[in-house]
Formats: structure tokens, C-alpha cells, sequence
């Protein structure tokens, strides 16, 4: 379950229910100006990632989404909202507009818990990245309606205003993100302070653009990060780990800070109603929203109702629902109390329910991608042909990966996938399927190589998932520091400890086979290591429900009854290899 939940939790226990921790005591008149700073490193975390690639063939969705989409939305809460609750037209409309928003707060964890297919993830994160400045504006300029009626403004004002706000956060947006950008391409500011100066520049770019208009700063903060993302020969890997690292840090404190704001008498007054409200959003206003914007688009209707069941509120409407309770009160309508307890009933509800019920529905609609226990393979060998052939015959996603187009012949041959090219390459990472893949084995007879393909790679499936071995046995036994890795690019060894690529290599031209071993209640691991004097070398296992373990030398797990182990069986009567081969013998004998 996503941590969303347990977040919430924590914020309603420390808050209401016990009363230890009161954020408007403990922030004073910092409250909402740190909730809004924080709003904006997430907002533009999430738009780093945003890049035009990932959307082609569903851009028309997207920007039907952002815009006739929030006009939908927008207006079926706010008959919602009036006929159920029995707010007047302007509150309703109001509360319609904030609920237009998503968010990445929400959608990304949902993400990552529920793993949906390609696109359904990439419309999702689209939508929720540059759906909450779109929101905050509508919200913003319904606010501004409401105060114009009371105070006899015009229509001209109004206008005047979203003018303000949308240029303002264009101009300002897209400018810093051309001059950023060149910044940091020409290396003007040094690589140990990319991370904290381009977080500076975040802060300076959304108080810029709010000074002119308030609330274009969330705008503003989006069109800079998309800008930076697709920037050509801007290397940003760096700046995004370190966004990301704040931004869960940062949307953790929002949730529980604002979840301990609230006042479980207001949401006491808001009563049954809210369900009824929340019920409306989740069955009738967001499905409608997702099929009238996808007519005509490629999308399947499984993915269409994927789509219409995950839309959950975050902090942006969280935040934006408490600002304006406070400053229409204070302008006299006393009715927009309600606006935070039903917020908040509408984002509790959604995150719970989509929480617990988005991953099974994805799974029965067959939309979800399956659990990531396949393998990339880096480097075809006689070795690694063989490892891919037993992997794939036993229906795990396999991905072999190499610049010879000869040693790919025999995995292709063998229906393996395989990728042509340099794994770390840009054209890999744009156009490389990792779908269902979830270990990395560096196996070239370069081993330097085989380093940079491990630290490439741990970012996205974690140092624990990414392993290699040494060349040569004495690659390891030399105690030569000056041939060690630096620890930032090390990764977890293959197999066990006496194991080299060439001795694998050697093994198998000489006749070595693997085979599987499936482990019962009469034959236990211990069997195993006995059985044969241990003329084997044990490589992976697996159990029933398709999870995949490498058998690793500094891991003291053990397989149990159930589980599969592939070994490499050694040649009857050659148990001791000769000298290791030099990498040009092993490609001719390939």
C-alpha cells in the first residue's frame, strides 16, 4: 500500500486526535508560505520527468484532459457540491475548481504501488504534473470572480488578472529555463552545486512570478522544469535523484502536517453528505471526464477504465482548499469553512480507495505490467546465451544486450529479446524495453565496462538489483587498490567467490551445461551442496510464484522446499579447469 495512507494516519493521530502536534502554533505566519515552497520543488521535480518521447501517440489525450477535461470536472463538482452539500454557487464553483487537480504528491507513489502498463502511467503522470498549476489558476480566478462580485469589479479586472497569471508563469517559466539550462550545459556553475543552486533557482522563479501575480509561481515552476527536461545534451540524472530525495521528504511532512490541521468538528458538520460527494467524483465525474477526452485516441477500453478509477486528490488541493477557507472568511462568507473538511474527506477517500483497489483492478483488466523479475543481460557470450536460454524457458522476461550483431544470433534465434547497441547509450535509454525487467548482469569481458553499466543502471532498479563478476579470478585476490572500483560504482558479485566470467566461459566450451534442481520436502538445499561433491556452480533460483533470487556470495539466503536452482553442471571427470582464456580466445571459440 502506498505510504500515503499510513501518512494520513500519523497526521490525524498526532494532530486531532491527540493534539501533540499543531502546525499553526509550531509554523506560525511560515505555515503556508513553506507548504507552498515545498508545493513548488515538487511540482517542478515531477515535470523533470516529463519528456515529449514518452507521450507520442497520446498527446491528444493529455491536452484533452488539461483543458476540456478541468471544464468537465470542474463544473460536475460544482453541481455536485450544491445540490448535495448545499453550498451557494460561488462556493460550490470554487471548491469545483480545486478539486480539478491531481497531483504527483498522490500519483507517483500510486505509480510505483500499482504499476499500470506504459500508458496509462505516462498519461497519468502527464496529467497530474501539469493538471495542479492549471487547477490552482482555475481556483485562483474563481476566487477572484467571487471577490469582484462582492466588490463590483468588472469583467476587464478579471481578465487583467489571469493575463497577469498566465504570462507571468510562461515568460518567467520558459525564460529560466533557456537561461538555466545553457548555465548548466556550459558548466558555469560547478557540479558539487548544481543540486542546492538549481533548488535556489526554483525558490527565485516561483516568488518571482507570484510578486507579479499571485499563485502563476506553480505555473511558472512547471514550464521551467518540462523546459529543462527536454533540453537536448543536458544531463540532469544528478539534479532529479536530489529532487526526488526531497521531494518524499517533503510530501511526507505536507501530510502529516496537513492532515493534523484538521478539525474533526468541521468534518463532523460536513456529515454524510461529503461521502455522497466523493462517490460522485469517483463514479460520475472522473469517468466521464476520461471517456469523453479519449474519444478517438488508441487507447483500449481496459486502459480508459484504468484511467477513469485513478485520479486521486494531494497536497495542491489540500493546500489551495485551506488558503481560500481563511481569506473568504475573512472577507465575510462564513460558509467556506466547509471547503477544508470536505477537501479532505474527498482526498482521504480517494487515496484510501484507489490505494487499496487500483493494483487489482489493473491486474484483472490486464493493464498492470507484471512483477519485475526479469533480467537484463549485458553481453553475449557462451556463458550468458545459455543463462538467457534457461531464464526464458522458464517464462522469465529476458533482455540481452550487446554491440556484436554475430554473438546476438544465437539468443535471437532462440526468441530471446535482445537489444543491439550499447546498453548505457541515449538511444537505449529511449527506445530499450525494460518492461517486466528487474535485475542487471554486467557480463562483458570488459570489465571497466561492466562498471559503468552497473552504476547506469542502479538508479533505476536500485544498487541491490545490479551485479557483475570479475574477469579473472585474481582480479579480486590481487589486493590491488589501484585496481578496485571506487565504492560509488561497485555492485553485488554473481554466484559464488572462486567464480570468474572466464572460468564460466572455459566451463562451458568444455562441455558445461546448466540444469535445474527443483528443491521438495525429501531434498533439501543441504542435499543439494552434497549432491555430487559440488561439482556445480549454483547461479539463480526461483520459487512458484515466479520471484527470481541470484545467488550471490554475500547473501546467506537459502532456498527452501518449493524452489528452483539453475546451476551450471561441470564436465563429468574435469572438475579442475586449466589456465582462464584470454577474452579474444573465448570470442573465437564463440
Amino acid at each position: 500500500m502506498p505510504a500515503i495512507l499510513f501518512l494520513l494516519a500519523s497526521g490525524i493521530l498526532l494532530g486531532p486526535l491527540t493534539g501533540w502536534l499543531n502546525p499553526d502554533e509550531l509554523f506560525g505566519d511560515l505555515l503556508f508560505p513553506f507548504i507552498s515552497l515545498s508545493v513548488a520543488v515538487i511540482l517542478f521535480e515531477g515535470s523533470l520527468t516529463l519528456k515529449r518521447e514518452e507521450i507520442e501517440g497520446h498527446g491528444r489525450v493529455v491536452r484533452n484532459l488539461i483543458t476540456l477535461g478541468v471544464l468537465i470536472l470542474w463544473g460536475l463538482v460544482a453541481v455536485l457540491t450544491h445540490y448535495v452539500i448545499g453550498a451557494k454557487w460561488p462556493i460550490a464553483f470554487l471548491f469545483g475548481a480545486i478539486m480539478t487537480v491531481t497531483g504527483p504528491t498522490v500519483i507517483m507513489p500510486m505509480l510505483r504501488a500499482v504499476r499500470p502498463n506504459q500508458n496509462i502511467a505516462n498519461i497519468l503522470r502527464w496529467e497530474g504534473i501539469l493538471v495542479d498549476p492549471i487547477g490552482a489558476i482555475l481556483a485562483v480566478l474563481t476566487f477572484n470572480v467571487i471577490l469582484a462580485s462582492q466588490l463590483g469589479s468588472g469583467i476587464s479586472e478579471i481578465l487583467w488578472v489571469l493575463g497577469k497569471m498566465i504570462g507571468a508563469g510562461l515568460v518567467i517559466g520558459g525564460g529560466a529555463g533557456y537561461v538555466w539550462g545553457l548555465v548548466l550545459r556550459r558548466y558555469w556553475v560547478p557540479s558539487f552545486l548544481q543540486n542546492v543552486a538549481t533548488l535556489l533557482v526554483v525558490f527565485a522563479v516561483y516568488a518571482l512570478a507570484d510578486l507579479i501575480e499571485g499563485e502563476s509561481g506553480l505555473l511558472a515552476v512547471t514550464i521551467m522544469g518540462v523546459w529543462l527536461a527536454n533540453t537536448r545534451s543536458l544531463h540532469i540524472d544528478e539534479i532529479l535523484d536530489f529532487k526526488e530525495s526531497l521531494s518524499i521528504l517533503l510530501i511526507s511532512g505536507l501530510f502529516i502536517l496537513l492532515a493534523a490541521r484538521l478539525d474533526v468538528g468541521q468534518l463532523r458538520a460536513v456529515g454524510w453528505p461529503a461521502l455522497l460527494v466523493l462517490l460522485g467524483i469517483q463514479f460520475v465525474a472522473r469517468p466521464l471526464k476520461i471517456f469523453i477526452c479519449s474519444i478517438g485516441s488508441k487507447l483500449k477500453w481496459q486502459e480508459k477504465v484504468a484511467l477513469a478509477w485513478i485520479g486521486p486528490r494531494g497536497i495542491i488541493a489540500a493546500a489551495i482548499s485551506a488558503v481560500f477557507a481563511l481569506r473568504l472568511e475573512q472577507q465575510g462568507f462564513p460558509e467556506a469553512a466547509f471547503l477544508v473538511p470536505l477537501a479532505f474527506v474527498i482526498i482521504a477517500g480517494t487515496v484510501v480507495l484507489q490505494s487499496l483497489t487500483a493494483g487489482p483492478l489493473a491486474r484483472a483488466l490486464n493493464v498492470a505490467d507484471p512483477e519485475p523479475e526479469g533480467v537484463l543481460i549485458v553481453g553475449a557470450n557462451t556463458f550468458t546465451q545459455a543463462l538467457a536460454k534457461t531464464l526464458h524457458e522458464n517464462d522469465f522476461a529476458v533482455l540481452v544486450a550487446d554491440t556484436s550483431w554475430d554473438r546476438l544470433r544465437a539468443v535471437r534465434m532462440a526468441g530471446i529479446s535482445t537489444y543491439y547497441g550499447t546498453a548505457v547509450s541515449d538511444h537505449a535509454e529511449r527506445t530499450m524495453d525494460l518492461s517486466g525487467i528487474g535485475s542487471v548482469f554486467a557480463m562483458t569481458e570488459n570489465q571497466d565496462f561492466n562498471y559503468l553499466v552497473c552504476a547506469h543502471f542502479s538508479r533505476d532498479f536500485g544498487r541491490q538489483n545490479v551485479f557483475t563478476l570479475p574477469i579473472y579470478a585474481r582480479d579480486e585476490t590481487s589486493g590491488n587498490d589501484k585496481e578496485a572500483p571506487a565504492e560509488g560504482i561497485r555492485s553485488r558479485r554473481l554466484f559464488d567467490e572462486q567464480t570468474s566470467l572466464m572460468r564460466l566461459l572455459q566451463l562451458v566450451h568444455r562441455g558445461a551445461v546448466i540444469k535445474t534442481t527443483k528443491l521438495g520436502e525429501n531434498f533439501s538445499y543441504d542435499d543439494y551442496l552434497k549432491m555430487n561433491g559440488g561439482e556445480r556452480i549454483a547461479l539463480v533460483a526461483w520459487n512458484e510464484k515466479g520471484r527470481l533470487v541470484v545467488i550471490t556470495p554475500d547473501d546467506e539466503w537459502q532456498p527452501g522446499e518449493g524452489w528452483t536452482i539453475a546451476s551450471l553442471h561441470l564436465p563429468s571427470g574435469k572438475d579442475e579447469p586449466g589456465p582462464e582464456p584470454r577474452p579474444e580466445q573465448d570470442e573465437a571459440a564463440a
